[in-house]
């Protein structure tokens, strides 16, 4: 497995105004949609393309495009739908699904809830967007949802990581084709799975339920 931190004076300074308590939802959704286009940048260096010939005002000339099959975009719902919208103005070519995830707040262990993916997913490229990579167990049930169903390549991207669900999700997933890409690694969880110092429950702050 492999983790890449995104270490950006652009995506610090996004990062700081979206931890704000007093960041307005409108505001924490629109950051949210800038921070992950940053982040998918960073996520896609591995996008797999393949050359084609165009011809210029001037010549000819090879370049690239998206190979085929087309790359997947999964957020997991409900937190993760306010990241996705960010991953397709970079990424427009791509195919969506969906997977609903809940954590049980006392045992913290997820729950899949609802899915919508194509049954065969040999071969393809799989993006997965989560908010919050606190305890690892919704990244690593939904990764290993994808791997099943015969995904090659999984890039997970999250805006923010405590360590302990960082090593969770890399002991879970040794040896696997798995790229995690960051914002930032906080400090810890706290004793509820949240991490510290966080930006508290990014659903709950995307729609406007605190």
């Amino acid at each position: 497995m492999r983790v890449h931190v995104a270490d950006h004076p652009l995506i610090t300074h996004k990062l700081t105004v979206l931890r704000d308590r007093e960041t307005p939802s409108p505001v924490f959704r629109s950051l949210v949609e800038e921070l992950m286009t940053l982040l998918a940048y960073e996520g896609t260096r591995g996008v797999r393309v393949t050359e084609v010939e165009i011809e210029t005002p001037v010549a000819v000339t090879t370049g690239v495009r998206i190979a085929e099959p087309k790359p997947l975009i999964v957020p997991i719902l409900r937190a993760g739908l306010g990241m996705l919208e960010g991953m397709v103005k970079l990424l427009p070519s791509a195919e969506v699904g969906f997977l609903g995830m809940a954590r049980d707040e006392e045992t913290l262990q997820p729950t899949t809830y609802a899915e919508r993916l194509p049954d065969d997913l040999s071969n393809r490229q799989c993006f997965v967007l989560d908010p919050m990579l606190a305890t690892g167990g919704s990244l690593i049930a939904a990764i290993d949802f994808l791997l099943a169903r015969g995904a090659t390549d999984v890039t997970a991207i999250c805006i923010l990581a405590a360590p302990e669900g960082l090593k969770a999700v890399e002991e879970a997933l040794r040896g696997r084709e798995v790229t995690v890409v960051l914002g930032a690694v906080d400090e810890r969880l706290n004793e509820h799975g949240f991490i510290v110092p966080g930006l508290g429950d990014a659903g709950d702050r995307l729609y406007g339920t605190v």
